[in-house]
């Protein structure tokens, strides 16, 4: 059973680790710790105990019924409407107490949310003084959920009065039986026959309860299987179709009537995008909320698949190699910085690949180095989860010190600098174009001044192509780029 255990768990595991953005964006985080939570706990410890104790009670059952069949062989007319009637109590209970036990488990899984995001914005809600807010958002949680938990115990009550009737009748037939044949039985054969009853009420009740909770906690295999079945990312590596280890030598980016969806069934976010973008060209991408700016920086990383289309670097198509090969070779400095809860060192290189010089370099020329030497442990400072003792600018720096050591072809900054001082800005921008002068840079502008040198520019709109020339050239036709540049006090 731990075998087993060990293998659904491990399952479950790597079906996760290996589910595509869209799961993660439809479920919510207390549904995924509820799993490894409560329903692998169920699995490890409860199931094998529940299979255990069925199987002690049902042999002690049967004992008893054939001892006292056996010692008066009338009690066998008593032993079938007894049984019939045990049979309906449980199947009564049984279906009910199952349908308790999922509403349970269901209302369970906000509460963890809840929780969740309670702690991780502790310092926000003391802040905005909402601490008796979120108490009472937990308390009608915890209610609800006690709403299918409380007629769960009642329901238990119910199962016990019918079982000790059934347990009961079994003492007083069997005590009966063995006083109307007392001339052929011993003492000796009585006292066992009514001592053996007498328990058979103990273990009548522990068998249909054992049975109820074996199929009421068979909901957590059906609900850790569910997991394990999720759709996964395409394959790490595809060995038959590794590009070679220089690619991209050129970083030309080409998208090919390329459409996608978040998810089956939505709304395209981007239709039939058709253009080419030359290695080492730097292109702004600019649009309304909404236009499909973050989807196509997305694309790249096959984040989301595509609905039509393709995208080649370099001549190859990205869809056809694995996702390890493809990834491995993009840089992202996201919108909102990520940090792990490690060193500083962890975070710049988790895989130990560089040297001590080149990350004090990569320090060097982020802009943080003099944050950094100025700290007693230097490359060794713990950053706390998320990253939270650094600044929101200090965390954007440590991104693209990331970004400097791994040095690919093709740069992507997704809002880069939408959180940050234009000081900041200036410093990440002025390092950009000297560190990376020769790769392919695609930033998601959020100040249009800072893409008003680039080589091109993409407008994007309702997830289609509206214009894509040079900025002057796009200010000279006075069309969207125009209107947003002269909002900007740029034109």
């Amino acid at each position: 059973m731990l075998k087993a255990a060990r293998s659904i768990h491990c399952s479950m595991l790597h079906a996760i680790l290996r589910a595509p953005q869209a799961f993660f964006q439809a479920t919510p985080t207390g549904r995924i710790l509820n799993r490894f939570s409560k329903d692998v706990d169920t699995i490890d410890s409860h199931i094998p105990e529940n299979i255990d104790i069925w199987m002690r009670t049902f042999w002690y059952t049967v004992n008893v019924l054939l001892i006292c069949s056996a010692l008066t062989p009338i009690f066998l007319i008593v032993i079938v409407p007894l049984m019939m009637f045990y049979w309906w109590v449980q199947r009564f209970y049984v279906a009910t107490s199952r349908q308790l036990k999922r509403l349970e488990s269901v209302s369970r899984s906000p509460i963890y949310s809840h929780f969740s995001e309670t702690i991780t914005g502790t310092s926000v809600i003391r802040a905005y003084m909402r601490q008796d807010a979120f108490i009472l958002i937990s308390d009608m949680k915890v209610d609800e959920n006690q709403k299918s938990y409380y007629p769960g115990i009642v329901s238990n009550r119910w199962l016990g009065v019918r079982v000790e009737f059934i347990g009961n009748c079994i003492v007083l037939f069997a005590a009966l039986f063995a006083v109307m044949g007392k001339d052929s039985l011993t003492p000796g054969l009585v006292g066992l026959s009514v001592s053996y009853a007498l328990q058979v009420t103990m273990s009548l009740n522990w068998m249909v309860r054992m049975t109820s909770d074996l199929e009421s906690n068979i909901v957590a295999v059906e609900r850790v299987k569910e997991y394990s079945e999720t759709q996964t990312e395409a394959p790490w590596e595809i060995d038959d179709k590794r590009p070679p280890p220089e690619w991209p030598a050129l970083g030309k980016v080409e998208f090919h009537g390329y459409s996608v969806r978040y998810r089956e069934g939505l709304d395209l976010v981007l239709k039939n995008l058709t253009l080419s973008v030359k290695g080492g060209e730097k292109i702004g991408i600019v649009g309304r909320t909404g236009a499909g700016k973050s989807s196509m920086t997305l694309c790249l990383f096959r984040l989301l698949e595509a609905a039509g289309g393709e995208i080649t670097i370099d001549e190859v198509k990205i869809s056809d190699i694995g996702l390890h090969d493809l990834r491995s070779k993009l840089t992202i400095i996201p919108q909102e910085p990520v940090l792990f809860s490690g060193t500083l060192r962890m975070n710049l290189d988790p895989f130990e690949k560089y040297t001590e010089e080149e990350l004090w370099k990569a320090l060097e020329l982020s802009h943080l180095k003099k944050f950094v030497s100025n700290q007693p442990s230097k490359l060794d400072l713990e950053c706390s989860e998320g990253g939270e003792n650094l600044s929101v600018g200090q965390r954007q720096l440590v991104c693209l010190a990331r970004a400097l050591l791994r040095k690919t072809r093709i740069l992507i900054l997704d809002e880069a600098t939408a959180a940050i001082d234009l000081e900041t800005d200036d410093l990440i921008q002025s390092t950009i174009r000297t560190q990376f002068e020769d790769c392919t840079v695609f930033t998601i502008a959020h100040r249009l001044n800072t893409i008003m040198d680039y080589t091109r520019v993409l407008v994007l709109d309702k997830g289609k192509i509206a214009e894509f020339d040079t900025p002057t050239s796009l200010i000279a036709k006075k069309g969207i780029f125009y209107g947003m540049a002269k909002d900007a006090g740029l034109a």
